[in-house]
């Protein structure tokens, strides 16, 4: 919390960031509470209405100005954000534990992200090219340029609270567009300290206008307007299936861009000649990591069954040692759940996959050498049926279900026969199978990983996933095309006017 004290910032419940100032919400209110011990963090005030449209009409004025600052000026701007993020790391890192319940590594390595990409977006402010094509009309030339869209809107999700935003948002301010941020409920504060270690760049910064970076807390009402407000032409959402949906058709019915990074039903694949020694050590961290709350979190796991018994017994050993308990402490490797309503939905599903006949081990609540007021349990592994029914829905939970195989085209098979398509692995040595999962005929994932786990993508690749995972693309590669708009040009440089495709039109 020391760095919440550093930003200057008069409370928690002063901590919308619009049009250059902080300002006290007059809409719904709401207390955030740390999952380590329930122990509560501050009163949040989240925008009225009113209030979010002054946020949307200098995001506006914003991008009047910002769009015209040279790219590579725009890219400086985002170097700086980039430093101020290294100088603020251990404390806004902890800060992220605290408040979303990941261990203190986690929080260090997602702060790493937003450094990452800051890097990645400043790059990329002088690489931002568009192409020439050979026109079939002498005298002609046909290009193409990319343009900045205009403002757009985020909304995160609680178990990467700084992280995604900035994916979205360093791209986008090197494209030349202003970011609305709309966080969890369940962060708000660990937004707060990322925005006011931003502005410390962006206050600095010349060209840089008031509207450019602004924080807008609020409940699912202000996720609502902003999908629905015609002046933000791209909302980028992250977060459940459900609310994704909700998003885009909204966004869709007034014609304007979503980029959904939504719910994943991981898998990794098992075949005989995995080194199983490597392929346990990754399937543990893609599991239990952050308590089972990824969107990449691997959910299911086929075993080739030459091998099964083998993995097993290394997994079993590995969950019996998993050092559960409070994430700020050295040596913990597995957190609290986010609350109760995480804990109870852990419950539902392990007594689903019970009565579809899943032999479970693990999955109880832990009580000791935890602290008190968490909701801390025991990572579950489940044997089960691949026809469950369970399996065709995420848990955001370390619930890790495992079936057997007999050949590689049934454990594609199983793999691709869910709703969702965010992440997926192989294990094996072999070139022929390891190819064969990467071909058309594999993977209908995103994500689409041989020897190593479903979890830890790295920012230079493009992030998201296909299906009812939402199609989105974020963070590296040439993701930065969704905040821009595509303009084909066509320049005459002769004195005749030739029509395409040999069209004669002549009075």
């Amino acid at each position: 919390m020391e760095l919440l004290r550093q930003t200057g910032v008069e409370s928690s419940s002063h901590a919308s960031f619009v049009d250059g100032r902080w300002h006290a919400g007059r809409g719904s209110a709401w207390s955030s509470a740390s999952p380590i011990d329930g122990q509560p963090l501050g009163e949040v005030a989240g925008l009225d209405p009113s209030q979010f449209s002054v946020a949307v009409e200098s995001a506006t004025a914003a991008f009047h100005e910002w769009r015209l600052v040279p790219a590579p000026v725009r890219g400086e701007l985002v170097r700086r954000i980039g430093d101020e993020l290294r100088a603020a790391k251990p404390l806004l890192a902890e800060l992220v534990t605290i408040e979303s319940g990941k261990i203190l590594q986690e929080g260090l390595g997602e702060v790493q992200e937003m450094i990452d990409i800051c890097d990645f977006a400043v790059g990329l402010s002088r690489q931002l090219y568009g192409l020439t094509m050979p026109s079939e009309r002498a005298g002609h030339r046909l290009m193409e340029q990319w343009h900045p869209l205009g403002p757009v809107g985020v909304i995160s999700a609680f178990n990467f609270p700084v992280a995604v935003w900035s994916w979205n948002a360093m791209l986008a301010v090197v494209c030349g567009n202003p970011v609305l941020w709309k966080p969890s409920e369940k962060t708000p504060l660990s937004a707060v300290a990322a925005m006011a270690v931003a502005q410390r760049a962006v206050s600095a910064f010349d060209s840089a206008p008031p509207g450019l970076l602004q924080l807008v807390l609020g409940d699912r009402s202000i996720g609502q307007t902003m999908a629905e407000n015609h002046a933000i032409p791209l909302v980028s959402a992250t977060g459940s299936t459900a609310m994704g949906k909700s998003v885009s058709q909204t966004v869709a019915a007034r014609l304007g861009r979503s980029l959904l990074e939504l719910g994943g039903n991981n898998a990794a694949i098992v075949m005989p000649s995995a080194d199983l020694d490597l392929a346990a050590r990754a399937i543990l961290f893609s599991a239990v990591g952050t308590c089972g709350q990824r969107c990449t979190s691997m959910r299911r796991l086929l075993v080739h069954e030459d091998v099964s018994d083998s993995l097993l017994a290394k997994l079993r050993a590995a969950w019996q040692r998993i050092p559960i308990g409070n994430p700020l402490e050295a040596g913990t490797l597995v957190g609290p759940l986010i609350d109760r309503a995480a804990f109870e939905a852990m419950e539902r599903a392990l007594d689903e996959a019970a009565d579809s006949g899943g032999e479970i081990e693990g999955g109880r609540r832990k009580t000791d050498g935890v602290p008190a007021g968490g909701h801390y349990v025991q990572p579950a592994l489940v044997r089960i049926d691949p026809a469950a029914a369970v399996l065709q829905r995420e848990t955001f939970a370390p619930i890790l279900y495992w079936m057997t195989f007999r050949d590689l085209d049934e454990a594609i098979a199983i793999q691709n026969g869910v709703p969702q398509g965010l992440s997926s692995s192989i294990f094996t040595l072999n070139a022929r199978e390891a190819e064969r999962f990467l071909s058309p005929a594999g993977s209908d994932c995103g994500l689409a990983n041989v020897n190593i786990g479903t979890s830890g993508a790295e920012i230079g690749g493009a992030f998201g996933g296909e299906k009812e995972t939402g199609g989105g693309r974020e963070s590296g590669s040439d993701a930065w095309r969704n905040y821009m708009r595509r303009a084909t040009n066509t320049i005459n440089y002769s004195a005749h006017l030739p029509l395409a495709q040999g069209i004669r039109f002549e009075l």
